[in-house]
């Protein structure tokens, strides 16, 4: 992490209390200022701002930008003290969703359902997401906390099913035994056709989650939108299968793993700006601020009540 003084550049100092539609010089109840450190500073106007000051506001942007989620005010300091914990989830989002996009696919003559690296989905999809989810509950960043969290909870699901000591999809076939511990998971109907139903919901939570991403930032939206599309083309997969039609199953299985690596794409491009901004990289890259552009309630409401001292 980077400091200069012992002031971290990547921790959020904005809890003024002034609100989050700053803009400015913001001062405190001793007629001091903070400085409000915004993305489009240089790297070098802003280390002066560091060193000059204790404390650090940093723009509804930026703040943006780091916690993928508009910014809020919250009571404490723990922002402060601990480091941000949204680059760890997407680091567990990308490690297990890439490899997976990649099987479905077929690429390399992979198969097999994504199986192979069910490793990956309990202890990087799984067990990052839910801790890094965990911490931004912390933080109180409700968002991305609900976010991470729900995907954590679908890798160590996913995961699970394909563990044959649980025995999910062996209930389905009456063959299954160690000797044959894929029995069920391939051949079974009644399988394919219960679980699209989860792959459906799955679906739904994240078309909740693409809508609000457009409060955040593009590169999030794709992630979400094209998370969407993956989960109802793995729900079509199953039901097709179960029906027999394993060539329109082929084909919906290859177009949700394209789906995912666009999505995979995306989340890598978040990743490597958080961890740009992590090291204060003289070079930054955008992933494509909107929350200027759909205003949230309380910033209308804002708006609103201060719109008649204005007219006057």
């Amino acid at each position: 992490m980077a400091e200069t003084n012992g002031v971290s550049t990547e921790k959020d100092f904005s809890d003024t209390g002034n609100g989050p539609f700053q803009t400015g010089s913001i001062h405190n109840a001793n007629g001091g200022g903070t400085p409000l450190l915004g993305k489009e500073m240089e790297s070098g106007a802003a280390m002066q701002q560091i060193q000059r000051s204790s404390s650090i506001a940093i723009t509804p942007e930026l703040f943006e930008k780091i916690y993928l989620t508009p910014q809020n005010n919250v009571k404490g300091d723990l922002r402060k003290t601990f480091g941000n914990p949204t680059p760890l989830a997407l680091l567990g989002l990308v490690m297990a969703l890439t490899p997976f996009s990649c099987d479905i696919m077929g690429w390399r003559g992979a198969g097999g359902d994504g199986a192979a690296a069910t490793g990956a989905y309990y202890f990087m999809g799984g067990l990052l997401m839910i801790i890094g989810g965990l911490l931004e509950w912390v933080l109180g960043n409700t968002f991305p906390f609900l976010v991470f969290c729900a995907y954590g909870g679908f890798w160590l699901s996913f995961a699970s099913t394909l563990t044959p000591d649980i025995g999910a999809y062996g209930h389905y076939s009456t063959t299954y035994s160690t000797s044959d511990p894929s029995a069920g998971l391939t051949d079974s109907p009644q399988f394919a056709a219960s679980f699209a139903f989860w792959l459906l919901a799955m679906g739904f939570l994240s078309l909740i989650f693409a809508i609000c991403c457009l409060r955040t930032n593009i590169c999030l939206a794709v992630v979400e939108w094209s998370l969407t599309i993956v989960f109802c083309l793995l729900a079509g997969t199953f039901w097709q299968s179960a029906q027999g039609s394993m060539a329109v199953a082929g084909k919906c299985l290859i177009a949700a793993g394209a789906f995912g690596f666009v999505a995979s794409a995306a989340g890598w491009w978040i990743l490597f700006a958080l961890a740009l901004a992590s090291v204060d990289f003289p070079v930054q890259i955008p992933v494509g601020d909107l929350s200027h552009i759909i205003k949230g309630a309380a910033e209308k409401q804002a708006m609103k009540t201060k719109s008649p001292e204005h007219q006057v």
